[in-house]
């Protein structure tokens, strides 16, 4: 019984018309073999799975061969088949990711005194050259430098930007892009065709999409299909891609439209109960949310989607449930928890604050979740729907405290006009200043020369640039509002003080959301207090 070969070997290229969707490679390497130019350092980067060390092999193979055929190796000639076979020893395969000291490189500069064997150059193969050393990034320097004549090198790489730029400089580059979904389906169909597989088109086309643009990908995951069925369909994809059994995202994604906090956190304690990662739980829904935003955006949202049939399906219908200013929030807070999670905090607490939030939009002062807050009222007006008395004055409250977070400007400067026009001096406003001198220096000596307005319960400050650029921070605007707490025994929002302007945030020439949304609750009919 012959010993079984994965598909993705069996079938890796042996000529460069064989590389699926580089051709801007090929057609260059080819016609630079033609010409007999060949360089002695070619660097090839690009993304997994995208024919790097297949095209080094063929190069390896093309230098080399006997009896090159316009630019490509002939496959048949001794050296063809030795390097094929790795029989012959002058070509060197060398994986940096676990030979990645500065030893190796020496190594394998000790290999390159001596001439080739059989073969007219020695060709050398480095793979993942990004995890090589400092010090033998500079050992492969000097090797590069000054190459023997019958020396070439080929260095692949996925992570381009962490090759030192002098490594880069003295090699001739080739980016090998993402392969076409369509490309890799059409491989995928010539592939199934020759092992005798029936491969449905749309099955081919959905693990094209799962293999993103790399064909290595495509090819495992074809084999995982075969061990299931020889007739490999959409669902038995869906099965092996382990996409099957992902209703808990649709459930959440309802619960979180909804506003069911209840059925929300009843399936995360149920997913939380069968070891379900919270972390990669939170990933999944922003992958969820995604396809939902695409489905809601694009016409023929499948093609960019990693997604069955009837799960594109059920996407595009639950897509219309929701506004575009809903899945913007959904997408924005859950990534803000991914990062929380990642910087140590309780990743099941994490989750559900980020999913009560996103329920329960008044809970959250975000720019995201106002906006999505604003979007929601002007839908009810312009629909004719009735407006809860104590809607406009929640979103205007969290506004400004949205703002705080978000302005660069002090977020409490949304008073009117007459409140500043008519402010009193605040007499003990240098003992607030003295208290600022214990507490905050910094803050002390941007404001030490202004003077303190107060009407009701707003405090307006009159100060000099410096100290309007240094009340910007929020973390100033409390250490202020703590002193006038301690010296007036109150609690007092602030704004620069501009008698004769109203201090709102935006310019006056954009109507901000807020004005926008006042202008059109009170075309409505609905009071609106400033």
């Amino acid at each position: 019984m012959s010993e079984y070969q994965v598909l993705y070997r069996k079938w890796r290229p042996k000529i460069f018309d064989d590389v699926c969707g580089q051709p801007q490679v090929t057609v260059t390497l080819k016609n630079e073999l033609k010409s007999g130019r060949i360089a002695h350092a070619f660097l090839f980067t690009g993304s997994r799975g995208t024919g790097k060390t297949s095209c080094a092999k063929i190069l390896a193979k093309a230098v080399n061969c006997l009896h090159p055929i316009d630019g490509e190796p002939c496959n048949k000639c001794e050296i063809c088949l030795g390097i094929d076979n790795e029989s012959v020893l002058d070509v060197v395969e060398m994986d940096a990711a676990s030979n990645n000291g500065v030893d190796d490189i020496r190594d394998l500069r000790d290999e390159l005194t001596y001439t080739p064997a059989v073969a007219k150059y020695r060709v050398f193969i480095i793979d993942e050259v990004h995890m090589l050393s400092v010090n033998a990034f500079n050992a492969l320097l000097k090797t590069l430098e000054e190459p023997p004549p019958y020396a070439v090198f080929i260095l692949a790489t996925t992570d381009v930007h962490k090759l030192p730029q002098t490594i880069i400089s003295r090699c001739q580059r080739f980016d090998f892009n993402r392969i076409a979904p369509e490309e890799i389906c059409k491989r995928l169909l010539f592939v199934a065709q020759q092992e005798d597989i029936t491969l449905d088109g749309e099955a081919a086309m959905l693990i094209a999409r799962i293999a993103d643009g790399g064909m290595r990908d495509a090819l495992s995951l074809l084999d995982q299909c075969i061990g299931v069925s020889r007739t490999v369909t959409e669902e038995v994809v869906g099965t092996v891609a382990g996409m099957a059994g992902k209703n808990y995202l649709f459930d959440i994604a309802e619960a979180v439209c909804s506003g069911d906090t209840s059925a929300l956190l009843e399936t995360v304690d149920a997913l939380n109960t069968s070891s379900k990662d919270m972390s990669r739980l939170c990933a999944e829904l922003v992958g969820h949310f995604r396809n939902l935003l695409v489905q809601k955006t694009v016409q023929k949202a499948q093609k960019l989607l990693a997604v069955t049939s009837a799960e594109n399906q059920k996407l595009h219908e639950q897509a219309q449930r929701f506004t575009l200013q809903q899945l913007l929030h959904a997408i924005s807070a859950l990534t803000e928890a991914q990062d929380k999670m990642a910087r140590g905090g309780n990743r099941r607490t994490e989750l559900e604050l980020c999913l009560i939030k996103l329920c329960k939009p008044e809970l959250d002062t975000s720019p995201e979740a106002l906006l999505r807050r604003i979007s929601d009222i002007e839908n009810k007006i312009k629909n004719g729907g009735i407006l809860a008395a104590g809607d406009m004055r929640s979103l205007l409250t969290n506004a400004n405290t949205s703002q705080e977070a978000s302005q660069p400007a002090p977020a409490d400067d949304a008073s009117a006009t007459s409140l500043c026009d008519d402010a009193m001096p605040i007499d003990r406003w240098q003992d607030v200043l003295s208290l600022l001198h214990e507490r905050s220096l910094p803050l002390y000596s941007a404001l030490r020369s202004s003077q303190g307005y107060i009407n009701e319960n707003c405090v307006f400050v009159d100060c000099t640039k410096t100290g309007r650029e240094r009340l910007r921070s929020s973390s100033s605007r409390v250490f202020l509002k703590n002193a006038l707490h301690e010296i007036l025994g109150g609690d007092y929002r602030l704004g620069p003080y501009t008698p004769g302007k109203k201090a709102a945030a935006g310019s006056q020439d954009e109507e901000s959301p807020i004005d926008r949304l006042a202008r059109l609750a009170g075309s409505a009919g609905f009071t609106v207090d400033e």
